[in-house]
């Protein structure tokens, strides 16, 4: 079965970010409200569905919409679906920083999805920051010495797994600081808290620049915000974004899924 929808993209913030009213996710969308939808994401970067109850296959097909789905190597598998990937926060841990998803691998990950089971009564919501109007913000000349400087990260996928005991770094990754956007060509800050130094400039600048692009970049003026109930569904573009889930809610419920999306075959994604 195909849905055929009259939708609206509603705006949650001046910058970015989009609830997405009248889109039914449980059955494949036509191919005119998938083209709206992936133009949506290219928009807003970050996009919630409210109430859609995903099944790990429902899941799986709605990331294919825009990005390929992605075999994590490391991650615990949904017994329902080996692309999709369960979460309860009481045994993997909390991840309470702000971060951008696959940095061990080059290109890191397209987008990242969720879909929510269980949530806290209170508290629980998510932070997104625009990374693309956090670098817009920037003066030029600091623009200009950003271009010849890059981010290291651990290379291991296994130092990612859900409750690893995280071994010593022995391989690394670099990602530029600031990164062209592969659809569209827009450049934004590419930085996480998981970086280990900067290459391009002196110990002592590195520490002081990745102090302040890691301030600067998770400022207020770039951020969005959005709580859950069971059964809303949200994905992102996680080469335009970072999200940091705010710990707030003691050892309340959060148990969810997720899905990750890259690059089609060709260097492309849907979005």
């Amino acid at each position: 079965m195909t849905t055929v929808s009259s939708h609206e993209i509603r705006r949650v913030g001046p910058r970015f970010g989009a609830e997405v009213i009248g889109v039914d996710l449980t059955n494949a969308v036509d191919p005119d409200t998938t083209d709206q939808l992936r133009r949506a994401l290219r928009e807003h970067k970050v996009l919630v569905f409210r109430d859609q109850n995903l099944t790990p296959d429902q899941h799986v097909e709605a990331v294919r919409i825009f990005a390929e789905p992605f075999d994590h190597p490391t991650a615990v598998k949904d017994t329902a679906h080996p692309l999709a990937y369960p979460y309860n926060v009481r045994h993997t841990g909390k991840a309470s920083t702000w971060h951008i998803g696959g940095l061990w691998r080059s290109p890191a990950f397209a987008i990242e999805s969720l879909s929510y089971a269980e949530v806290p009564e209170l508290g629980g919501h998510t932070l997104w920051a625009d990374l693309q109007a956090a670098y817009d913000d920037l003066s030029e000349p600091f623009k200009v010495l950003l271009e010849s400087v890059s981010a290291v990260y651990d290379a291991n996928p296994q130092n990612y797994a859900q409750g690893s005991k995280r071994a010593a770094v022995t391989e690394t990754v670099e990602h530029p600081v600031v990164l062209r956007h592969p659809a569209g060509g827009r450049k934004g800050l590419f930085i996480s808290t998981s970086a280990l130094g900067l290459t391009g400039v002196t110990r002592e600048e590195g520490k002081v620049l990745l102090d302040h692009l890691l301030r600067h970049a998770s400022s207020p003026d770039y951020t969005i915000r959005f709580g859950w109930n069971p059964g809303d569904f949200v994905l992102w573009d996680n080469q335009a974004t970072w999200h940091y889930a705010v710990d707030d809610y003691g050892d309340g419920a959060r148990v969810y899924r997720k899905v990750i999306g890259v690059e089609r075959p060709g260097g492309e994604t849907g979005a």
